[in-house]
């Protein structure tokens, strides 16, 4: 079954041409990844599809199946204000998510009559499983309470609660735009096997190429306007792409051979030209525009003269820190050595982005001791750190810094230059930084970050938004850095090419040295075990929720106790408040105070009855 068809489609961006002329389908059981250089139009290309952009082009034309549930997941994803999570889960859904919209407004409004109404429907639509699946989603995604504020997320958590909510609408047809920025690994591992054995139709942008390895059957290459397919996953793209660059080697090959003979022919011609040979000269400029195609960007080359680093770099001595009655790090000792190249692992929140900023010196121990040797320089790139002036054009961005780098043997390389090698042509070089893609601006906040020559590099994930090519280049330069790296990313493959070790961020602030790269630490002993632990433990609470299955008559006896706790509470305020007067009498006050151990004795039986409940359920 087709589900889209795009025909002629161009894009422009100002006197940029994104794309002209691209052709696009997708069948069911597709499972498509785009890839190409930040800037080239795959973000465009997605917003066209979700009908967020115009089509362009006098015979452009786009088809979608009406018949399927069709979600796209933007990079910045928005919602409307002052919802809770629940409510911007619900906002919009389908007749499915009826009865459990009619539950929670029943339970907001405490309306008794309401509220059997509200379970009735969840009774007959069989809705519970429902309920069940959006709490385990939220766990997963490590989101907050269904009443927590949407407004107060961070953009991460936004990003994450957007993929629950896509997730619940249970689509056939999901247009993803970079899913993986802002998951921990863990998120990624789940999210990465939910949709490879699922049966729903991806087309997505993507630059984890572990995720495009193990979940893409096909991937599309946008490069220089034009649409490449290639069946397969990952490797399959790299084999097929060098055996047509390869075969593209050839043509030019043959055309250049053609094209030095037509030039000697141009350059013999008397300047009064007939019509024949004009249709020849013609031909001869054809090919030479073939031949040569689009100006290719330079490719980027790292020869900077780094600072020396001394033999004493960072040293840890017990190190603790707590933020607020969280222990983020709990005893933690360590020194840094020349050429060090470590990786930093954990779940959300569990204090990665405050290590780093340990380690600078931008964060105060609690306890234990930090020493910063005296020829360490850092160059932090932060993963919310980019300030790029919109105003600025992009070789100001550079110039402000430096006109000029030192390079290797006394050479300097300029700013131009510079520019050049990380992708930026001279024209582009005079676009203002508001112009550039979120990928391009990421790119040249890490020129600036390398450009200052540190011999300490901190890297918090730097893979965001940037695109395979230009990961593959940073990846040739990271490999060849002389001083210390550490990264913080949740892109596995970055890690393994890079890491030697990991710094694992465990609970209650231990920190683990693990003495390999990210895959050896996901095969190793530990992580397997603790793994199957957690598998288990949902297992046996999934077998203890079938055995114990709720009945409707445990549901109306949990609202039954909700509404009693409600009425005892109120209770209790209004003694409290009748105490503060000032005005009760002595047999009245110990009258009043037993009422009130009554009230507690009461209300915690209430509370205790109602848990069990909830676990049945």
């Amino acid at each position: 079954m087709n589900y889209l068809r795009l025909e002629r489609v161009t894009k422009t961006y100002g006197e940029k041409i994104l794309f002209r002329d691209l052709d696009l389908m997708v069948n069911q059981g597709d499972k498509i990844a785009i890839v190409a250089r930040n800037g080239s139009g795959k973000s465009s290309l997605l917003r066209i599809i979700a009908g967020q952009d115009a089509l362009e082009g006098e015979k452009a034309s786009m088809w979608i199946n009406k018949n399927i549930k069709t979600i796209y997941l933007q990079q910045e994803p928005e919602f409307s204000p002052g919802l809770n999570c629940l409510q911007a889960i619900l906002e919009g859904q389908e007749e499915w998510l009826k009865p459990l919209q009619a539950l929670h407004q029943a339970h907001k409004h405490s309306d008794h009559t309401e509220t059997q109404a509200a379970l009735q429907l969840m009774d007959e639509a069989k809705a519970w499983e429902t309920e069940a699946y959006i709490q385990e989603l939220i766990s997963k995604f490590k989101l907050p309470d269904y009443q927590f504020a949407v407004d107060s997320l961070s953009g991460g958590q936004k990003k994450r609660l957007a993929i629950v909510k896509a997730l619940c609408n249970k689509p056939e047809f999901l247009i993803l735009d970079e899913p993986t920025n802002h998951l921990d690994l863990e998120m990624i591992e789940w999210l990465e096997q939910y949709l490879e054995n699922s049966n729903i139709t991806l087309l997505m942008v993507t630059h984890d190429r572990f995720f495009l390895n193990r979940v893409c059957n096909q991937i599309l290459e946008l490069d220089k306007g034009v649409l490449y397919k290639y069946q397969g996953d990952y490797e399959d793209y790299l084999e097929k792409k060098a055996l047509r660059m390869q075969n593209e080697a050839t043509v030019k090959d043959k055309s250049e051979k053609l094209l030095r003979k037509e030039l000697e022919w141009v350059r013999r011609m008397p300047k009064a030209r007939t019509t024949k040979s004009k249709s020849r000269v013609d031909q001869f400029y054809d090919l030479k525009e073939s031949l040569q195609g689009p100006k290719e960007l330079g490719e980027i080359e790292f020869e900077i003269e780094h600072t020396r680093l001394g033999t004493k770099i960072l040293e840890l001595h017990h190190v603790c820190f707590n933020f607020a009655d969280k222990k983020i790090v709990d005893g933690f000792s360590y020194k840094f050595k020349q050429g060090d190249k470590v990786g930093i692992v954990g779940p959300n929140g569990a204090g990665k982005s405050s290590l780093l900023n340990l380690f600078t010196g931008s964060l105060k121990t609690n306890q234990g001791k930090i020493i910063i040797g005296d020829t360490v320089k850092f160059g932090y790139y932060r993963q919310d750190g980019m300030k790029l002036e919109d105003d600025l054009r992009v070789i100001d961005v550079i110039r402000n810094i430096a006109d000029y780098i030192p390079l290797k043997k006394g050479h300097k390389l300029s700013a131009e230059s510079l520019l050049e090698r990380f992708l930026f042509p001279r024209p582009q070089q005079q676009v203002y930084v508001s112009q550039l893609s979120g990928g391009e601006k990421r790119r040249l906040y890490l020129l600036t970050i390398l450009i200052s020559n540190p011999n300490f590099l901190i890297l918090d994930e730097p893979t965001n938004d940037l695109d395979v090519i230009t990961l593959n280049v940073l990846e040739e330069f990271l490999m060849d850095f002389p001083g210390v790296l550490v990264i913080v990313s949740h892109d596995r493959y970055f890690m393994d090419k890079l890491v030697q070790h990991l710094f694992v961020i465990e609970k209650n602030g231990i920190i683990r040295d693990f003495p390999g790269n990210y895959s050896d630490f996901r095969s190793s002993s530990s992580y397997l075990q603790s793994n199957n632990e957690d598998t288990d433990k949902r297992a046996q609470q999934s077998e203890k929720g079938k055995e114990n299955k709720i009945s409707f008559q445990e549901k109306k006896e949990m609202n039954a106790l909700e509404r009693q706790n409600e009425k005892l509470a109120a209770e209790r305020s209004q003694i409290h408040d009748e105490f503060c007067t000032l005005t009760l009498s002595q047999e009245e006050m110990i009258k009043k105070n037993n009422r009130l151990l009554e009230i507690q004795e009461q209300m915690e039986r209430n509370e205790l009855r109602w848990m069990e409940l909830a676990d049945k359920m």
